[in-house]
């Protein structure tokens, strides 16, 4: 890859300096033809001159135009150029090429100069220039003599020049880009801890920083994974061994098949069947597939009905529960089982965090184009270190109170899933040993 970027430099600068020599020789070339035909047109004027007057001579003294054909043919071997010249009725008296002789008022070959004697009205002068081709030739050969040896030797230098800075450039360039490529390839083989070594601000600098980036998210993203793989693998463990253990007891005879063997079975095979409930739906929340069923709802009412089927649970543990609706709160389109679904996982986990004798709030009010709604709670707190996982899959302040209350640890993931699935978002704000305010928002939309 690094031999590539150096190819393809070094033909860069190569290319640049053709263009550009070329571009010079061609200016130059264009100038040095202009010239040469304004001087060509001032020689061709005065030789012109001189001819006429030559030719007005020779006229008068012998008062016809006999004999002036070899002068003409002279004229146009010194010259080189066509010369031809007509009588006062435009017949052609003398053409240096012998073509035209003869003839009356000839069709002559491109550019033509023409001297007519005007004040004596017996003929006219011709005068056919060199072509532009012969013309471009000539001073393409003139600039080639002149100064085309410098601009080859400075090409063949500003050539060796370029080799010389696509070196150090490419190295310079392809150091990070080869650390960097090498990075990658171990980040992509497993190792999470690579990092590259920035030291300034420029665009590979720049690079460096966002695979660092990268890599931070991937290697929390890896521990997560572990984490969850883990924390599933032991959610399905304990009570698997459980319905083992007592199936295993009931077979041997040490335990009776009563009705409390039974429901402790059920128990368990309901925490079995939440858990895979939650990893399937939040599975389909993180593919985005999960379906809303949208409809007109009237929030407050969302907000009251999940607080009264709180209420028992959070009366048993002595904690007062409460709805504080902030002025009339707008229908909005909304899916009502899932919004009911995020406020009862909030609810449950404020009563689990909330001591007896705790208060939770529950305020919502619209706020310009979105609803907002809180779970206030004056629980034991988060501490600042768990802030920012708290809405990961699986992850848990105390792993130790799991099995006590039942809970799969992915509440919040769902209940922010389905809230940014409604277009809103959750957040949340916590002082440890001052309790947690989870909030959402909703934007107002109708159908």
């Amino acid at each position: 890859m690094t031999g590539r970027l150096q190819f393809r430099l070094l033909l860069g600068f190569t290319l640049v300096i053709f263009v550009a020599i070329g571009a010079v020789l061609f200016f130059v070339n264009q100038a040095t033809k202009d010239e040469i035909q304004r001087f060509r047109e001032q020689v061709d004027n005065s030789r012109a001159l001189r001819m006429q007057s030559e030719l007005t001579r020779i006229y008068f003294i012998n008062r016809n135009w006999e004999g002036i054909q070899p002068i003409i043919e002279q004229w146009s071997n010194l010259y080189e150029q066509q010369i031809v010249v007509t009588d006062s009725e435009g017949m052609v008296v003398a053409d240096s090429q012998d073509k035209l002789s003869g003839e009356y008022k000839p069709d002559l070959p491109g550019r033509v100069i023409s001297f007519p004697f005007q004040r004596e009205g017996f003929g006219t002068l011709y005068i056919i220039p060199r072509s532009s081709s012969e013309l471009s030739f000539e001073s393409f050969q003139i600039l080639f003599e002149s100064i085309g040896r410098y601009f080859l030797w400075g090409g063949m230098i500003a050539i060796i020049i370029a080799l010389i800075l696509t070196y150090f450039f490419s190295r310079r360039i392809l150091s990070p880009v080869r650390a960097l490529t090498q990075a990658a390839n171990r980040l992509g083989g497993g190792d999470f801890s690579q990092r590259v070594d920035v030291k300034g601000n420029s665009e590979l600098d720049q690079l460096g920083n966002t695979f660092n980036t990268m890599a931070d998210n991937l290697g929390r993203a890896e521990e997560l994974r572990k984490n969850m793989v883990a924390d599933i693998a032991h959610e399905l463990r304990n009570p698997l061994a459980n319905i083992k253990g007592y199936l295993e007891a009931a077979r041997d005879g040490l335990i009776e098949t009563n009705e409390d063997t039974v429901r402790k079975l059920d128990e368990e095979a309901t925490l079995l069947t939440r858990l895979v409930n939650d990893l399937q739906e939040l599975s389909l929340a993180e593919a985005g597939e999960l379906k809303l069923e949208r409809e007109p709802g009237d929030i407050g009412k969302i907000i009251e009905t999940t607080t009264q089927m709180m209420q028992t649970k959070a009366s048993q543990k002595g904690l007062s529960l409460k709805f504080i609706p902030a002025g009339d709160l707008p229908e909005i389109d909304i899916d009502i089982h899932r919004i009911s679904q995020v406020l009862h996982n909030l609810i449950e986990n404020a009563i689990t965090a909330t001591p007896a004798g705790g208060t939770i709030c529950i305020p919502a009010q619209r706020m310009k184009n979105y609803i907002k709604v809180s779970v206030i709670d004056t629980g034991e707190g988060i501490p600042a270190d768990d802030l920012d996982n708290i809405f990961e899959r699986l992850y848990r302040i105390d792993k130790s109170r799991a099995r006590a209350t039942g809970g799969s640890g992915l509440g919040l993931t769902i209940a922010r899933r389905l809230v940014e699935a409604h277009g809103g978002q959750i957040t949340v704000e916590s002082e440890q040993g001052k309790g947690s305010c989870f909030s959402f928002t909703i934007p107002i939309t109708h159908k």
